[in-house]
C-alpha cells in the first residue's frame, strides 16, 4: 500500500515471486470511468473507490482461498479503505507500507512509467488522503526507497511473524 508511484507493483510482484503465488495489481480493478477520470487529472472519490475496494478484497480472497496467500498492490490510502478491505476480503490481510512524503521522488517514477495513467499532478492529492497505518494494524512501514530486494526480506521475514496459524505451511514451503 502506499500512493502512487511508492513501488508497491515492483515490491508486489517481487514478494509474490519469492511466495510462489499471483501478484494482484489493484489498478486492473479500476472501471474504465475512474480510469478517465485520473487520466484527467481528477482525483478519485470514496464513492469511486468503494467498489474498486471491493473488487481487490474479492480478488485477494478468491486467490488466497485457491493459492492459500495472495500478494496485491492497492493504495489503501485511509484506515477506512483499509479496514473496507480486510472485511470484505473476509481473511486476514496483512499491509506493507511503502512510506514516502517526496514528490520530487515520486514525480520521478511517475513520469518513468509508460502507458500508465496516473498523472504526476494527482500525487499531491494522494499524500492529502494518506493516513498512514496506526500501531493497532496489521501493518508494515518501510522506506519507498528501499531495493526491492531488501523491502522483499524485510517484508517476509514480518509476514512470517505475524502470518495466521492456518498459513504456517503454504508460507514455511515458499520462503
Amino acid at each position: 500500500m502506499g500512493v502512487s508511484g511508492s513501488g508497491k507493483s515492483t515490491i508486489g510482484a517481487a514478494l509474490a515471486a519469492r511466495l510462489g503465488c499471483q501478484f494482484l495489481e489493484g489498478d486492473a480493478f479500476h472501471t474504465p470511468h475512474s480510469v478517465a477520470k485520473m487520466r484527467a487529472g481528477q482525483p478519485l472519490d470514496d464513492q469511486d473507490r468503494w467498489p474498486w475496494l471491493d473488487r481487490v478484497a474479492a480478488s485477494l480472497r478468491d486467490t488466497a482461498d485457491s493459492d492459500g496467500v495472495a500478494v496485491g498492490a492497492c493504495s489503501a490510502l485511509k484506515r477506512i479503505y483499509r479496514d473496507r478491505l480486510s472485511r470484505m476480503a473476509g481473511i486476514p490481510l496483512l499491509f506493507v507500507f511503502l512510506d514516502t512524503t517526496d514528490q520530487d521522488e515520486l514525480s520521478r517514477r511517475l513520469a518513468h512509467r509508460s502507458g500508465h495513467y496516473m498523472p504526476t499532478s494527482l500525487i499531491a492529492s494522494q499524500l492529502d488522503t494518506l493516513e498512514k497505518p496506526q500501531p493497532d494494524e496489521r501493518a508494515l512501514t518501510l522506506a519507498a526507497g528501499l531495493s526491492p530486494d531488501r523491502a522483499c526480506d524485510v517484508a517476509l521475514d514480518w509476514i512470517l511473524r505475524e502470518r495466521p496459524v492456518h498459513d504456517e505451511e503454504r508460507l514455511g514451503r515458499a520462503v
